[in-house]
């Protein structure tokens, strides 16, 4: 990687998903310090800043369930150069958009309700619970994005080559070996 007199400004965040996508991300392990002397993190579990503000660019994992999402996602396309959605749920919805095929109401009845084990029969609805969203949406429904890193989640090669790719000037390009699941 090359030597950079100004740090690019990376954020990250985790809509609705398993975290798994920044797990892998970690995976690089020690080049971590390598990309430390050429990236400065914002918004992201390492800092544990809550907004994101002028980012060069912004790493989303987790598809869009509710209002909060919404707002995280329209925060980051507002305040990153360049999007980037990582992993099948970001893609296109993955596990979480599993009940996309259920009514919202029956999801919730099923939960809150008529589970097994429900000992206070009740759906919450504190004001400080965000809003649930009828469906979950890929992230490239409700903001544009410009890349798209496939996996679930990513490898953590996959990580590596696409920002040192980004870092160094060029259009990222993952070949088939590194995105092949056979």
């Amino acid at each position: 990687m090359r030597a950079m007199t100004n740090k690019i400004r990376v954020a990250t965040t985790s809509l609705a998903g398993c975290f798994g996508c920044h797990m892998s991300f970690l995976d690089i392990d020690e080049r971590m310090l390598q990309l430390a002397e050429a990236v400065e993190f914002d918004r992201s579990p390492i800092t544990d800043i809550e907004h994101c503000t002028n980012c060069d660019i912004g790493l989303i994992e987790g598809g869009v369930c509710n209002s909060e999402n919404v707002h995280v996602l329209r925060e980051f396309r507002k305040n990153c150069k360049t999007l980037v959605a990582v992993g099948a749920c970001a893609i296109n919805g993955g596990l979480p958009a599993m009940r996309n095929f259920i009514p919202l109401e029956e999801c919730l009845s099923e939960a809150y309700l008529d589970g097994i084990g429900v000992e206070n029969p009740q759906i919450p609805s504190d004001p400080e619970l965000p809003l649930l969203l009828d469906k979950v949406r890929p992230i490239h429904e409700i903001v544009k994005i410009d890349y798209f890193l496939p996996g679930c989640p990513p490898s953590a090669d996959v990580f590596w080559k696409f920002l040192t790719d980004l870092l160094e000037g060029r259009e990222p390009s993952l070949p088939y070996e590194l995105v092949h699941y056979d």
